[in-house]
C-alpha cells in the first residue's frame, strides 16, 4: 500500500472516484427496480453513498497523514545516515555544488539577456524595421523609408525612429560632462509606454523642423545632476554650449535600450530625400496582425517606395520587420546557448561522479538492505529511502551551488564583452528572480533523481539469500555494478573530451586572430572620443576649423609625434560607397562597392599605414581645392586589374555614398591594406577622402550619430600625456569634454573580446570537466583496489610481481580512458559543427585540437590511476589476506 501511495496516489484517487460514480448509478438503478420514483431512487442512493464518501475521506486523510509521517521519517533517517558519513556527504555536496553553481551562473546571464520579457507594455507586438538584403546598413532605415513605414497605419499602431548609438552630448555649464543622449521621434514614448514622472514629452510641433530645442531627462540624470529638483521642468540646460528647455522627466522604471540620460527630438522634415542618415525604426503591430502579415504588406510598400525614388534606391532590397527582442539580443544568443550547453555537460559529469559515489556506498550497505528486507521492508520503501538521501544531497548542493553561482556570475560579467545586452550597468540587471530560483530548484531535484535512482534500484534488487550468506563488509560488489560504474566513468571522460576539444578550438581561434597582422601599428597610439553636436558642427567648415585648431595644439605638445581626427577607427568598418571608374566600362545597373571613411591629414602617419604609390592628404586638400581620394591595395587589385589607379577618377553617383553625392574625386594615393572590418575578416576595398571635402549633409548626419575620434601617436607611453592632450582639446573646442580614452591596443583587445570571452569560459568548463573526470576515474580504481584487496594478497603470496600488479590496474584504467576518448571523439566531431561560427583560421575538425585534447585527457586519467595502482603494489600480503 505504501508503494502505491508513493507512486500512484492521484491515479488511485481517480479510480476511486470512478468506482463511486458507478456505484451511485447501480444503486439508483436498483431502487428504480424496486418501484421508486426517479427522484426517490436518486435520493436513497445518495444517502447510502454518504457513508462510503465519509469512509473515503477518512481513508484519504489517513493516507495523507501516513504519507507525510513516512516522508518526515525518511528525511530524518536520511539526514542521520548522511551525517554519520561526513566525508562522503561533503564530497558529494561539493561536486554537485560545482555542477549546479556553474549552471546557475550561466543561466543567470541567459535569463537576463534572453528570457526576461522586455520591460515595455505590449513588448510582444513591438518590431524593428529594416532590409536585411543590404550588407551596408542591415536593420536600419533613413528618412524616406521612415515616412513610408508611417503610412502603413492599417498594420502598425505607432511607428517611431530612434538612435541605438550616438556620440553623446556635452552637458556644459559648470562641470562639463559627456552624457548619453538619444534622438527620437514624437511617437517613441507612446510606442514604448514610457512612464512620465514630471512634465510632458515632445509635441508633434516640437518634432518638426525648427521646432525648438527641447529635452526630456532620465530619472537617473535628474537625480544625479540636478538633485531630484521637482521644479526642473521649464528650466534650461546647456548642451554643446546651446540652451535646451527641459519639458519632462521620465519615471524611474523606464529603461531604454540602449540606456540613455536624455532624449531629444529628431525633427525630420515631412518630405525628404535624405538617404544618408541611418537610424533604427520600431513599430507597434496592431492587435491580431502577425509578423508574416506585416512583412507581406511591407513588400508592397517597398515596391511603391522604389517607384517613388527611381534611380536612388536598389530595387532588389525589400522592407522587413523582426521582433525587437531579436534586434536587442543580436548575435550573442548563439554564444550564450553554446555556453549553457557546455555547463550542462559539466553538470552531467558531476551527476556521474555522485552516482559512482552512491553506487560504491550502496555496495557497502547491501547487507543492511538485505536485513531490512528480511525483516519485512518493501522494496519501494528502500528505494524511497535512498532517493530521499539523494534528494537531500542534491538540495544541499543546490543551495551551495546557488551561492557559488551568484559569486561566479560577477566574475563572469567581469570578463564579459561590453556589448552584452540587457545586463545593465555593471551587471545590475543580472539578479535573483523566480526563473533563476526555479531553475536551480529544478536542476537540484532533477539531478537528485538522475544520480540517485539507478543506485537505489540497484541496491534494492539484490539477491537476499546470496547477500546474507556473503561475508564481510565488501559483499555484493557484483559484476553488473562494476560494469555500471565503469560506464559512468567512460561517460565522464567522453563528455570532458568534448569540452576540452571545444576549448582547444577556441584557443586556436584566439591565437589565429592575434596572429593576424592588422595592417597598421597600434603601439603608442591614444584614442579618445568627442561629441560634436550643436549648430556649429552641422557644417563641414565648423568641423574643419575645430580640427585645424586642435591638431595644431596637439602636435605642439612635447612627446606627441603626430595627431589626426576621423569618424572611424581603423579596426572598425567604415561607411558604404558605390562608385564607378571614369573611362572604364561597367554594368550600368551595378556600381562598384567599397567601404569609405573621411580622415584628416596625419591619419596614415598616426597608424603607420604604408603609402605604396602616390601621396597622403595634406593641409592643401581643402574644400576649395580639387576633390581627392586615397584607395587601398585591395580596391586597386579588384577594380583596376593591374593598372595604376593614381590619377584616375572615381565617379560617385547620386545616393552612392554619404556626403559624396555627384562627385568625382581623383585618386592621389594607394595604401597598404588594413583590417577595417575586424581581424576575422579579410581586408576589403577602401576609399579615404579628406574630412574637409565631405558635404555638409554628411557632416550633419555623422556628428548627430557618431563621435569624432582624436588619435595621437606619442614617442613614449601615451597615457602619460592624457592630461595635456585633453586639456588642449577642451581649449580648442570651447570646453567640450572627451570620453572613452583608450590606447589603440585596448581598442584592438575589444575587437576580439567576444572570442576571448568564449574561449575563457569554455576553457574553465573544460578544466572543471577534466578535474571531475580525474576524480571519477580515481574513485573507481581506488574502490576497485579496495574490493580486490584479498585477491591482491593472494596474488602476491603466490609470487606475483608488484610491478605486474601496478600494470594490471593501470591497464584497467587505461582501457576505460581509451573507451571514453573514442566515444568523446565521435561526439566532438558532431558537436564541433555547433561552434563552427565562432571559429577563425581553424577548421571544426582541426587536427591539433583533436590530437592534443585526447593526449591531455589520457595523461590526466593515467595520473589518476597511478596512485591506486601504486598503493596496491605496496600492500602487505599478510594484512591483505586477513582483510574482510
Amino acid at each position: 500500500m505504501s508503494w502505491r501511495r508513493f507512486l500512484g496516489r492521484r491515479r488511485a484517487d481517480a479510480e476511486l472516484e470512478s468506482e463511486i460514480e458507478s456505484y451511485l448509478e447501480e444503486e439508483t438503478a436498483d431502487n428504480l427496480a424496486r418501484g421508486m420514483t426517479q427522484e426517490e431512487a436518486r435520493r436513497r442512493a445518495r444517502v447510502k453513498l454518504g457513508n462510503t464518501q465519509r469512509v473515503r475521506e477518512s481513508l484519504w486523510q489517513q493516507n495523507s497523514v501516513a504519507a507525510a509521517e513516512n516522508t518526515c521519517r525518511d528525511a530524518r533517517y536520511a539526514m542521520r545516515t548522511l551525517l554519520r558519513t561526513p566525508g562522503f556527504t561533503v564530497t558529494a555536496v561539493l561536486v554537485m555544488a560545482l555542477g549546479i553553481g556553474v549552471n546557475t551562473a550561466v543561466f543567470s546571464v541567459v535569463n537576463a539577456v534572453l528570457l526576461k520579457p522586455l520591460a515595455y507594455p505590449n513588448a510582444d507586438r513591438i518590431v524593428e524595421f529594416g532590409f536585411p538584403g543590404s550588407i551596408l546598413v542591415g536593420f536600419r532605415s533613413n528618412v524616406p523609408e521612415f515616412h513610408a513605414y508611417q503610412r502603413l497605419s492599417s498594420v502598425f499602431e505607432e511607428v517611431a525612429a530612434y538612435d541605438m548609438t550616438g556620440p553623446g552630448f556635452n552637458l556644459t555649464g559648470g562641470r562639463p560632462e559627456l552624457v548619453q543622449g538619444i534622438h527620437v521621434t514624437e511617437g517613441y514614448f507612446r510606442l514604448f509606454g514610457a512612464p512620465l514622472l514630471l512634465g510632458r514629452t515632445f509635441t508633434s510641433q516640437e518634432d518638426a523642423p525648427h521646432g525648438g530645442k527641447v529635452v526630456v531627462l532620465s530619472y537617473g540624470l535628474w537625480q544625479r545632476r540636478f538633485g531630484g529638483d521637482p521644479g526642473i521642468v521649464g528650466r534650461s540646460i546647456s548642451l554643446g554650449n546651446q540652451p535646451y528647455t527641459i519639458v519632462g522627466v521620465m519615471g524611474r522604471q523606464f529603461v531604454s535600450e540602449p540606456a540613455a540620460d536624455l532624449w531629444l527630438p529628431f525633427q525630420f522634415p515631412p518630405v525628404s530625400q535624405d538617404m544618408n542618415s541611418y537610424f533604427h525604426v520600431a513599430g507597434l503591430l496592431r492587435p491580431g496582425v502577425t509578423l508574416a502579415q506585416a512583412n507581406a504588406q511591407l513588400r508592397l510598400a517597398a515596391a511603391l517606395y522604389h517607384r517613388d525614388y527611381p534611380g536612388l534606391t536598389n530595387p532588389h532590397i525589400q522592407f522587413r520587420v523582426r521582433p525587437l527582442r531579436d534586434s536587442i539580443v543580436g548575435e550573442v544568443r548563439g554564444s550564450l546557448l553554446v555556453m549553457l550547453g557546455a555547463v550542462s555537460l559539466v553538470l552531467l559529469i558531476a551527476c556521474a561522479n555522485v552516482a559512482n559515489l552512491l553506487l560504491a556506498r550502496a555496495a557497502g550497505r547491501r547487507r543492511e538492505f538485505a536485513i531490512r528486507s528480511a525483516l519485512g521492508a518493501a522494496r519501494g520503501r528502500i528505494v524511497r529511502q535512498l532517493l530521499m538521501e539523494s534528494l537531500l544531497l542534491a538540495l544541499g548542493g543546490g543551495a551551495l551551488g546557488l551561492a557559488l553561482g551568484f559569486a561566479g556570475v560577477r566574475a563572469l560579467l567581469a570578463i564579459a564583452p561590453s556589448e552584452l545586452p540587457r545586463i545593465g550597468a555593471a551587471g545590475a540587471a543580472v539578479a535573483v528572480d523566480w526563473r533563476v530560483l526555479a531553475f536551480t530548484l529544478a536542476v537540484s531535484l532533477l539531478t537528485g533523481i538522475l544520480f540517485g535512482l539507478f543506485p537505489a534500484l540497484s541496491a534494492s534488487c539484490a539477491d537476499l539469500n546470496a547477500t546474507l550468506k556473503a561475508g564481510g563488509s565488501r559483499a555484493g560488489a557484483g559484476t553488473r555494478q562494476a560494469r555500471t560504474r565503469s560506464m559512468l566513468v567512460v561517460s565522464e571522460i567522453s563528455l570532458a573530451l568534448v569540452l576540452l576539444i571545444g576549448a582547444m578550438l577556441l584557443i586556436r581561434t584566439l591565437i589565429a586572430l592575434h596572429g593576424v597582422g592588422p595592417g597598421f601599428d597600434a603601439h603608442k597610439v591614444l584614442t579618445m572620443e568627442m561629441s560634436l553636436t550643436g549648430d556649429r558642427y552641422q557644417k563641414t567648415a565648423g568641423v574643419a576649423e575645430l580640427e585645424r585648431n586642435a591638431l595644431e595644439r596637439l602636435n605642439a605638445i612635447p612627446g606627441v609625434e603626430v595627431a589626426a581626427a576621423t569618424f572611424w577607427l581603423p579596426i572598425y568598418d567604415g561607411d558604404g560607397l558605390g562608385f564607378q571608374i571614369a573611362g572604364q566600362p561597367t554594368d550600368k545597373d551595378h556600381d562598384y562597392g567599397s567601404q569609405w571613411m573621411s580622415v584628416s591629414p596625419g591619419y596614415l602617419r598616426v597608424f603607420k599605414i604604408p603609402i605604396l604609390r602616390g601621396r597622403a592628404f595634406t593641409r592643401s586638400d581643402t574644400a576649395a581645392s580639387p576633390q581627392v581620394a586615397i584607395v587601398n591595395e585591395a580596391l586597386a587589385d579588384r577594380y583596376f586589374h593591374g593598372s595604376d589607379p593614381v590619377g584616375r577618377q572615381i565617379l560617385i553617383s547620386k545616393g552612392g555614398g554619404a556626403g559624396l553625392d555627384e562627385s568625382s574625386p581623383t585618386i592621389v594615393g594607394v595604401v597598404a591594406d588594413s583590417h577595417n572590418d575586424g581581424l576575422g575578416q579579410p581586408p576589403g576595398p577602401m576609399v579615404m577622402v579628406p574630412q574637409t571635402q565631405v558635404t555638409d549633409a554628411y557632416t550633419a548626419s555623422y556628428t548627430n550619430v557618431q563621435p569624432l575620434y582624436w588619435v595621437v601617436r606619442t614617442h613614449g607611453d601615451p597615457r602619460q600625456l592624457i592630461p595635456a592632450i585633453t586639456g588642449q582639446l577642451r581649449i580648442a573646442s570651447g570646453g567640450f569634454p572627451v570620453a572613452h580614452i583608450r590606447t589603440m591596443e585596448e581598442v584592438m583587445g575589444g575587437s576580439t573580446a567576444r572570442q576571448s570571452f568564449n574561449m575563457v569560459l569554455l576553457s574553465i568548463f573544460g578544466g572543471a570537466a577534466l578535474l571531475l573526470a580525474a576524480i571519477g576515474i580515481y574513485g573507481l580504481m581506488a574502490y576497485s583496489v579496495a574490493q580486490r584487496t584479498q585477491e591482491m594478497g593472494i596474488r602476491m603470496a603466490l609470487g606475483a610481481d608488484r610491478s605486474a600488479l601496478r600494470r594490471l590496474i593501470v591497464w584497467q584504467g587505461a582501457k576505460l580512458a581509451a573507451a571514453g576518448v573514442a566515444l568523446g571523439l565521435a561526439a566532438a566531431f558532431a558537436l564541433a559543427r555547433l561552434i563552427a561560427g565562432f571559429l577563425f583560421g581553424v577548421k571544426p575538425w582541426d587536427a591539433a585540437a583533436f590530437l592534443s585534447a585526447p593526449l591531455i585527457l589520457v595523461a590526466v586519467a593515467l595520473a589518476a590511476v597511478w596512485l591506486p595502482a601504486w598503493r596496491a603494489s605496496r600492500l602487505d600480503p599478510m594484512r591483505a589476506l586477513r582483510t574482510e
